[in-house]
């Protein structure tokens, strides 16, 4: 039986091209390496089910490689099910679970995911949900819809951002799932198809994906990762008056992926030029009460606070307390909130009630204490994954983060594809620096998150490091063991 046509979009070559980076591994191996690659990108979610693959030829042309290598390549996906193909109708992405495959990279049971820069759920979080249970009480009553989010809750946001020097009331906060949530319900606002966004580069890729799939377009001003300079804030300057986005995004305090936090000077001199071209501007404020060198309250004020009314900033419970909370917010002036609000009737009717009762519960004493206790932890796993680096990866070179959850690495060679493929032959999936480009590239970088505890960064290295041995085709010097 023919498999089912399937109802996706399609990539071009070109663009495929662009994902799958440095995708070889060895000259013999052409086929099981770009395999290989093409199944790290559907694991990965950026290659969904359904979508149409290039045609031989073409996909063949954007990779400079021959076409029996491609065929090779396509055949051993289709093996494995990660490609179905009709006769006349090309090659899509398929499910790989409805067929019986051998992995193309044998794992194990004992995977380390250093994909995920996040954290298990802060200590309290037991005790808020009891709590919350007897506070819902007193909302079951209600119809339930609430489009701004509970008054009590947007007051203790409210009260978060005056003490970090951000006068703000509650009617200038709205409450979403999630800072991503909040980024697109601005994007669809302030931008359309054709549209551009000016982003920093490196920058966080969901929110790239985000303003791709508006049919926006990215423009890239780039940082520098070295945290010597930072921002190019003269960059963003010509890039405001040559491109004329329609917005940025940007994120100044521990900056995702490479933990640069631009200083209260370098606020205001943004912050003027952002003015200056009347370009909106959407700070995502994630990672700011992750600080792991002081109290977040004595840290640089809000960049709002010297972009005014073209400022929406938004945050989330995600990085600080829990992902599956999926509590952020949305913090503009009372005209842009309005708007925003508007807008979010076509997308949702307001964020779960229990969660934000329980949410609320833990923006009091306790919580902020637990939270400061979190920031404890997180700075000896920083630690523990410096030494590890240091220990194993001797080469890789990096900023120390002042906050955050992750180090950006830079290695000797651009093998950041490569080996991210070779990782998962070695227990442990890693994200590729090309994921945080906007064209791709960004091969001799690659993301290290320190959420994990201290053994367990330390076994991750260690296996990195195997796996990165051999992308260089140089022997073992560890032998390291899949537990």
């Amino acid at each position: 039986m023919e498999p089912t046509l399937p109802l996706g979009g399609r990539i071009s070559g070109p663009r495929l091209a662009v994902m799958l980076g440095s995708w070889r591994q060895g000259s013999r191996q052409g086929a099981a390496d770009l395999a290989a690659a093409i199944e790290l990108q559907v694991l990965d979610g950026q290659l969904p089910l359904g979508t149409r693959l290039p045609a031989e030829r073409e996909l063949a042309d954007a990779l400079g490689a021959s076409r029996t290598l491609i065929g090779g390549a396509l055949d051993r996906l289709r093996d494995n099910g990660f490609v179905a193909s009709r006769r006349g109708a090309g090659s899509w992405i398929a499910a790989p679970g409805r067929r019986r495959r051998e992995p193309l990279a044998a794992v194990g049971d004992d995977l380390i995911d250093f994909t995920h820069a996040s954290s298990p759920a802060i200590p309290g979080m037991i005790g808020a949900v009891d709590v919350a249970r007897r506070e819902l009480l007193g909302h079951l009553g209600d119809h339930g819809y609430q489009e701004r989010g509970l008054l009590g809750l947007r007051e203790k946001i409210a009260q978060r951002y005056t003490e970090r020097g951000l006068p703000t009331t509650s009617a200038q906060v709205m409450v979403t799932n999630g800072a991503h949530h909040a980024f697109v319900l601005a994007l669809r606002m302030l931008a359309g198809p054709g549209d551009r966004v000016l982003v920093e580069q490196p920058t966080y890729p969901n929110a790239l994906e985000a303003i791709r799939a508006a049919h926006a377009i990215p423009v890239p001003v780039a940082l520098d990762p070295t945290g010597a300079r930072g921002w190019d804030i003269a960059g963003v300057d010509a890039a405001l008056r040559q491109a004329a986005p329609r917005f940025a995004y940007l994120v100044v305090d521990f900056q995702n992926p490479t933990g640069l936090r631009l200083d209260a000077e370098g606020r205001e001199r943004l912050g003027a030029v952002l003015t200056r071209a009347r370009t909106p501007v959407v700070v995502d404020e994630t990672l700011v009460e992750l600080d792991l060198e002081g109290d977040p309250l004595d840290g640089p004020p809000p960049l709002a606070a010297f972009a005014g009314d073209l400022a929406i900033c938004v945050g989330s419970a995600s990085k600080s307390h829990w992902g599956g909370l999926r509590i952020g917010w949305i913090r503009a002036s009372e005209d842009l909130l309005g708007r925003l609000v508007s807008a979010r009737y076509a997308v949702d009717l307001g964020s779960p009630v229990f969660e934000q009762v329980v949410f609320t519960e833990l923006l009091g004493d306790e919580g902020w204490a637990a939270l400061g206790r979190r920031r404890t932890e997180l700075r000896g796993n920083r630690d523990a994954l410096v030494s590890a680096v240091h220990t194993h990866l001797p080469e890789w070179t990096f900023s120390l983060p002042k906050g955050g959850l992750s180090l950006w690495c830079r290695m000797p060679e651009p093998v950041s594809s490569r080996l991210a493929v070779a990782a998962a032959g070695h227990g442990i999936q890693i994200a590729p620096g090309s994921r945080f480009g906007v064209h791709g590239g960004l091969e001799r970088w690659i993301r290290l998150p320190f959420s994990l505890p201290p053994e367990r960064i330390d076994e991750a290295v260690r296996r990195l490091s195997a796996a990165a041995a051999a992308v260089q085709g140089t022997p073992r010097s560890l032998d390291v063991p899949i537990s």
